[in-house]
């Protein structure tokens, strides 16, 4: 209700963005629920470690690298029944500057 323009605008735009990066970071905190149920029903070493913004880092035993990639590409592709397509992708390193 500003009568500044710039004011206004910054507050359509927060309002407008406030549920998206809620539903956002909400779907991301399931998927890793889920991530985390799968390694441990299928007896695997990997870890989830980190989460930064959208990105979820997952510490990996070299020979459980593909099992990994594809048992959480699934689950956070899946993690909520959506119209809409979610896409995940991954990147992999030795540590995290090789993997950005």
């Amino acid at each position: 209700m500003s009568k500044n323009y710039q004011t206004r605008q910054f507050g359509q735009r927060i309002a407008m963005n406030a549920p998206i990066q809620g539903t956002a970071a909400d779907i991301l905190k399931i998927a890793m629920v889920l991530i985390d149920k799968r390694f441990k029903e299928e007896d695997l070493l990997a870890k989830i470690i980190l989460q930064i913004h959208d990105e979820i880092v997952i510490d990996v035993p070299e020979h459980e690298l593909e099992k990994v990639i594809s048992i959480t590409k699934e689950v956070m592709e899946n993690a909520v029944d959506f119209e809409t397509l979610i896409v995940a992708n991954y990147a992999s390193g030795k540590n995290l500057y090789e993997v950005k």
